[in-house]
């Protein structure tokens, strides 16, 4: 087990390392035309593939916010997604991927692959990418040997079964210990098969085959997900569903999530998340700014008292 207050190590990947000594954010790239919150953005109208020219001012807009990774994606993994073939994925992400290798202003940024698929990793890798981000829990049983090979970063992202049907028979008795369970016996795999630790960040999947109640749990897990798998977590709360569940009660509309996914992601990083996924990049850093700023502002202005002392 490894104590969650000691300092988190780098998370090493195939361009060097990212230190985990602050939070860091990792911003999606979505270059399909049917992802949940900003699918087809990055793709003109009546076309299966992005806009290049396009999509590389996105990823520079989002560096210059204040991302640290950008995740590129070429599978939709929302709930009910249709399966795309491993071809279709790469016609989408290898381009943009070939782009940012050759832009100057961005060698300094780690590129991420959001696949399933070793075939897509395998390809993504060769083309520059420094991490795999697989949200299936490792079910290509290829994906490891890619990863090893490559020196990649990996995620492991928790789910069970397939995204087209993962909402459909939620069934946990145990939401906690069955996900954090499950995540060390895939970073126990990992390692098995070469992948050493210090590359390894485990993500509990919300929304992912979970319920709203269960993914709102899942936020706060870091700490309990680090003790026992002793990785790094990353946590991808941003404009997911359960988020309208909650603000609902307050009459706030199903689609406006921006708030609910500031309010997670400080209360992520406040339970031990070293990464954040997230859409919105400018506000999320602004909101981990002012949490840091306050909860420093608090530290000095207590330091030495006594915590009796209301005078």
């Amino acid at each position: 087990m490894v104590a969650t207050s000691e300092p988190q190590a780098p998370w090493q990947h195939a361009k060097g390392a990212l230190a985990l000594e602050r939070p860091r954010v990792m911003a999606v790239v979505n270059l399909t035309p049917d992802s949940f919150h900003d699918g087809g953005k990055l793709v003109a109208e009546g076309a299966d593939a992005p806009n290049v020219t396009v999509a590389l001012r996105r990823c520079q807009q989002l560096v210059a916010h204040g991302a640290d990774v950008l995740d590129l994606g070429g599978e939709s993994t929302r709930p009910g997604a249709v399966p795309v073939s491993a071809e279709a994925e790469c016609a989408r992400v290898l381009p943009l991927l070939q782009r940012l290798a050759a832009e100057p202003t961005l060698a300094h940024v780690p590129i991420s692959i959001d696949t399933r698929h070793a075939a897509v990793a395998a390809a993504a890798v060769r083309e520059g990418a420094a991490i795999v981000n697989d949200v299936s829990t490792l079910a290509d049983p290829a994906m490891l040997e890619v990863v090893a090979a490559s020196g990649a970063g990996l995620v492991i992202g928790h789910l069970r079964g397939e995204p087209a049907r993962m909402q459909h028979d939620i069934r946990f008795a145990d939401v906690l210990g069955e996900v954090t369970d499950e995540l060390a016996a895939a970073v126990a795999r990992a390692v098995a098969a070469g992948v050493a630790r210090d590359r390894i960040l485990v993500d509990p999947g919300i929304g992912f085959g979970k319920t709203a109640e269960q993914s709102a749990a899942l936020v706060a897990a870091s700490s309990w997900l680090r003790a026992a798998t002793g990785c790094a977590v990353l946590v991808g709360a941003s404009r997911k569903s359960f988020l309208s569940a909650i603000t609902a009660a307050v009459g706030v509309d199903a689609g406006d999530r921006l708030v609910g996914s500031l309010s997670a992601a400080v209360v992520a990083v406040e339970r031990g998340a070293a990464v954040l996924r997230v859409h919105d990049v400018r506000e999320t850093v602004t909101a981990l700014a002012v949490a840091r700023a306050i909860r420093i502002a608090f530290d000095r202005a207590a330091a030495g008292r006594d915590p009796g002392d209301v005078a």
